[in-house]
């Protein structure tokens, strides 16, 4: 299906993909967060995962994640162990902690790569550990464009998404940044869409996009739903699939189609 400029990306059929021989993806995330299983933070109790993991993803490594609570004797530091399962590339990690389980990829290939090695994470994640609960599901796509100065990144996207960039004094623009949360009409969930220009070793997510030492134009797609419901790792599969379908829908509503060839896609006649 052809994106036309009265296409909406949350309602109407899903694009095909075009495949982006030098995509300028970084980063794909999908989390599962459930209610806290303390036991996640002992050694002894992960082995068996680990096991289940190991020969695809052979390196551990653990770290400690610091949060903010509010209590009774005022806000506290909270400190909890993370689990993180890397592959030998290190392209690909899966992430445990006593709430979440993760799984993201700095090298992507296809959808269906990575909802298959989910696949596998959540089998072995409802094996093995058991959460019973799911509070919230979701899968985040971070694209970033590397530019010269943020007249370059004009061309490559939508009108509706330039903003500023698109006004007189665009050269003189050092960063811009916009959020919006969409909901969808015919789904629980969510799409929250940030993008905008960052100067040169600057980030506004340190935990997902490192620094760089030139001015880049992110693009920042997350779908998600809060819905609290029993864990079922096939309709978790199901439900991650649409998110990532309408993801790709808004991106491709997003950018041009110079920004398709930019990056090695090939437009078809019938999406002219």
């Amino acid at each position: 299906m052809p994106v036309t400029e009265d296409f909406n990306p949350l309602t109407d059929p899903v694009p095909d993909e075009i495949p982006l021989t030098n995509a300028p993806l970084i980063r794909v995330v999908a989390q599962i967060r459930f209610p806290m299983i303390a036991s996640i933070e002992s050694r002894e109790f992960i082995a068996p995962f680990q096991e289940a993991l190991r020969k695809e993803y052979p390196i551990l490594r653990q770290e400690q994640s610091h949060n903010l609570q509010l209590g009774e004797e005022g806000v506290q530091t909270a400190t909890s162990r993370i689990w993180r399962f890397t592959d030998a590339a290190e392209n690909w990690r899966v992430s445990l902690a006593p709430q979440f389980i993760a799984i993201e990829a700095k090298t992507y290939s296809s959808r269906g790569e990575f909802l298959s090695k989910l696949k596998s994470v959540l089998q072995h994640v409802e094996e093995h550990l058991d959460p019973g609960t799911v509070d919230r599901n979701g899968i985040r796509y971070i694209d970033r464009v590397e530019g010269e100065a943020p007249e370059s990144f004009r061309p490559l996207i939508r009108s509706e998404v330039a903003g500023v960039l698109a006004a007189p004094f665009e050269d003189l623009t050092m960063q811009t940044l916009t959020q919006n949360t969409f909901k969808f009409p015919d789904h629980e969930g969510q799409l929250m869409a940030r993008w905008g220009t960052m100067p040169p070793n600057s980030t506004p997510d340190p935990s997902a996009i490192e620094p760089i030492d030139r001015i880049s134009w992110l693009l920042d797609l997350d779908a998600f739903s809060d819905q609290r419901r029993l864990w079922n790792t096939s309709q978790l599969l199901q439900e991650t699939e649409w998110f990532a379908e309408r993801i790709y829908a808004f991106f491709r509503w997003s950018v041009t189609d110079e920004f398709i060839r930019s990056f090695g896609g090939q437009i078809g006649e019938g999406e002219e």
